[in-house]
């Protein structure tokens, strides 16, 4: 029988995940990238792997150099750890629509933020994603403006969130999803044992997951980094 415990990360080795971070992503990780970390675990015990992870944040960086990123948009913030790794990564006149309805928890990161240099690269929504989005879209002419967004929010909107993004990054960019390997528990059967926390967003990501296979718009890459990272790259 299959089991989904509460180790959001896919690597189930506790080891090998404390030597990838230990050996490659913490004696890289910048200085206030590793105090807002710190300081989340502390504020928010065991919530605060809502943040990406130390290792996925050092890939998305380089993704982002990589590709010349300028401007980007996320949505589902918390405390803002990948949100300060993406502005490291962009250009000094580089842009970051941060959107997040919890603002305590967006003002709980923000010193560390503001101790990188990195805060006038942000402009930050307390709001659901979908109306944001919209006004970008409708009254922003922002359509094709974005070279990069990162989605780490509820679930079950993810479908929804992708048929706005797919108009507002840019051909050739990036839309990555986070959470899209739950845990693992996408590849258990209904009635294999997992978190019942886990159940409810289950059967929405593997939909998604799904949906986006056959999405003839964009190039795909799922990727088992954290709790799995799915890149699309919009084709047209």
């Amino acid at each position: 029988m299959g089991n989904a415990n509460d180790n959001k990360c896919i690597l189930k080795s506790e080891a090998l995940k404390q030597y990838i971070l230990e050996t490659s992503a913490y004696p890289r990780e910048h200085d206030q990238l590793k105090a807002l970390r710190e300081a989340t675990v502390k504020e928010y015990g065991h919530w605060s792997t809502m943040n990406v992870p130390a290792d996925e944040a050092q890939f998305l960086s380089m993704l982002l150099k990589t590709m010349n990123a300028k401007k980007t948009v996320e949505i589902g913030v918390f405390t803002g750890y990948s949100l300060l790794a993406t502005a490291l990564a962009l250009p000094p006149d580089g842009e970051i629509i941060a959107i997040d309805p919890d603002k305590k928890a967006y003002e709980s990161g923000l010193p560390f933020i503001q101790k990188a240099g990195m805060e006038h690269k942000i402009k930050f929504f307390q709001s659901d994603a979908l109306p944001v989005l919209n006004d970008l879209l409708t009254n922003g002419k922002q359509e094709g403006a974005f070279d990069f967004a990162f989605v780490d929010a509820e679930k079950e909107a993810y479908a929804m969130y992708h048929e706005l993004l797919i108009k507002l990054v840019k051909i050739g960019g990036i839309i990555g999803y986070d959470n899209t390997l739950w845990y693992g528990s996408v590849a258990l059967s209904d009635g294999d044992q997992m978190m019942d926390f886990l159940r409810p967003s289950r059967g929405p990501i593997m939909k998604f997951n799904s949906f986006l296979a056959s999405d003839s718009r964009i190039e795909l890459s799922h990727i088992s980094i954290g709790d799995g990272l799915t890149l699309c790259r919009r084709l047209n």
